[in-house]
């Protein structure tokens, strides 16, 4: 099993685990993680991009209420 194949499985799993648990998971985050697998995005480009992500996203929640 290459590197990349294993990594889909990671995706998959995780995609799994997270819905039988009612987690849910955005489009976003499920894109970074598929390009992440696909060998696209490395480790650390993976998570600064879902960092930032959710830095926006608490920021809206502040501001929100």
């Amino acid at each position: 099993m290459t590197m990349q194949q294993k990594r889909v499985a990671a995706v998959k799993t995780a995609d799994a685990i997270n819905a039988i648990e009612g987690v849910p998971v955005s489009e976003y985050a499920r894109e970074l993680s598929y390009r992440w697998a696909r060998g696209e995005l490395g480790d650390d480009d993976m998570l600064s991009a879902l960092l930032e992500s959710h830095k926006k996203l608490a920021e809206q929640v502040r501001r929100n209420g």
